[in-house]
This record gives structure tokens, C-alpha cells and sequence, in this order.
């Protein structure tokens, strides 16, 4: 059994934050696998279902973002699900908007909510990296994080969502690879159309200027035989 943990802030002031994709991620999964109703436990919100031939539990915690270890751990523990068979979705400023990678252990980043798991469980977990880009400055970085996405976004949150969604399959079967290689071209902008060139303008009708009359052509003959002639006599 997998246990897919969304990181996210609870409750409808943080529901479209960059900080919340996570949550956004694992509701579109939710979705897309037709996975059974949400219910409140382990200290978050669950909900049941199959992916491919994989039993998962998704998890959403309740906790702020700070305390997230404490719902994994919950469930986890609960469930008897280890490490190996959990994996985070998560915001990763480091990546740019749209980017995504996939992880199992190492350092938090920074990020509190992976902190918080760590704390808990150690940090032999799977991570899937949703890249949302960086503000340019640390100290931009809160109110970046917990801004709503911007409308530039839109051109590529929905078609990363989906994509996310409909290839979870390969990475929980443990093709990390196909996972990445079908992610990439299903959220591959289309390419643009190629410029038509302009026709080439059809050539100018030119019109044969009059050949010149030379002095000694066929009308000076005729002048001179004209008067050449002798007059007649009346």
C-alpha cells in the first residue's frame, strides 16, 4: 500500500497558494482514480482508492504546514506503511514553474513541511518536486509562497495537474523514468505553426521598345529613288 501525502495549509485562505500545490495535486489524483470519499483522520484528511494495481490512501494534513510530520507519522504508523512506500508531493521553489522531479531522501531544502516529516520518519521517503519558481530574493520568499498563482500560471498549472494525474501510475509501479519521459511530452507547448513565406511577386510585363530606324535602312531607299526620278514635261 502507498501512502500520497499532498503538503498544503488547511482551509480556504491558502486553498489556491503556491504553498498549497501539493493539495491541489493529490485532489486532481483523487479525481482521476475515482478514489472513495474524503474522511477526517490521522490528523489530515483521507481518501481510499486503486492506482493501477496499487492500494493508496491519499493524505491531506490538517496540521499547518510546519506540523505536516505529525499526519504522516499518524498514518504511517497506523498503517504499518514505510518510508519506501510514501511519497510527497510537494512546492519546490528551485525548479521553475512547470518543472518536475522526483526524489527519495536527501536534505528538506528548506521547506518546512519536509522538515516536519523528517522530524517524524527520517527522510528515506519519495518526494515528486512540483517546481513553482523563485521570487529572486529570500526575502521574497514567504509572500511569495503563500500568494494564490498568478494568471500567467494558468498556461501551465491545469495541463501539469492533469498530466501529474494521469501518469502516477508509472511512478507508483516504480518507472521513475516513463513516469518523467510521458510527463515531459504531454506537457510539451505546442509547437508554433511555421510561417507561411510570402509569394514571390510575379515578374513585371515589360513591353519591347520600337526598333530604332537606322539611315540607312528600307525609307531612306524609298526617299531616294523617289528623287531620282526625272519630272515629266507638261
Amino acid at each position: 500500500m502507498w501512502l500520497l501525502v499532498g503538503l498544503g495549509n488547511p482551509g480556504p485562505d491558502y486553498a489556491r497558494t503556491r504553498h498549497n500545490i501539493g493539495f491541489i495535486a493529490v485532489d486532481a489524483i483523487v479525481r482521476r482514480h475515482s478514489f472513495g470519499p474524503w474522511r477526517s483522520r490521522y490528523q489530515g484528511e483521507t481518501a481510499e482508492g486503486t492506482i493501477g494495481t496499487e492500494r493508496v490512501l491519499a493524505l491531506k494534513p490538517a496540521t499547518f504546514m510546519n506540523l505536516s510530520g505529525q499526519a504522516v507519522a499518524a498514518a504511517s504508523r497506523f498503517l504499518k506503511i514505510p518510508p519506501a512506500a510514501i511519497l510527497v508531493l510537494h512546492d519546490e521553489l528551485d525548479l521553475a514553474p512547470g518543472r518536475v522531479r522526483v526524489k527519495c531522501g536527501g536534505g528538506a531544502g528548506g521547506h518546512n513541511g519536509l522538515k516536519s516529516i523528517d522530524s517524524h520518519l527520517g527522510p528515506e521517503y519519495h518526494r515528486l518536486r512540483l517546481g513553482i519558481g523563485h521570487p529572486g530574493d529570500k526575502d521574497r520568499v514567504t509572500g511569495y509562497v503563500l500568494s494564490a498563482f498568478a494568471k500567467t500560471d494558468e498556461e501551465w498549472r491545469p495541463a501539469l495537474l492533469d498530466a501529474v494525474a494521469e501518469t502516477i501510475p508509472l511512478l507508483l509501479g516504480g518507472d521513475e523514468t516513463g513516469f518523467l519521459n510521458r510527463l515531459a511530452l504531454q506537457t510539451r507547448p505546442p509547437k508554433k505553426p511555421r510561417a507561411e513565406r510570402p509569394a514571390s511577386p510575379a515578374p513585371a510585363e515589360t513591353t519591347a521598345a520600337p526598333a530604332p530606324v537606322s539611315p540607312g535602312g528600307a525609307l531612306a531607299e524609298a526617299l531616294r529613288a523617289a528623287l531620282s526620278k526625272p519630272s515629266s514635261k507638261d
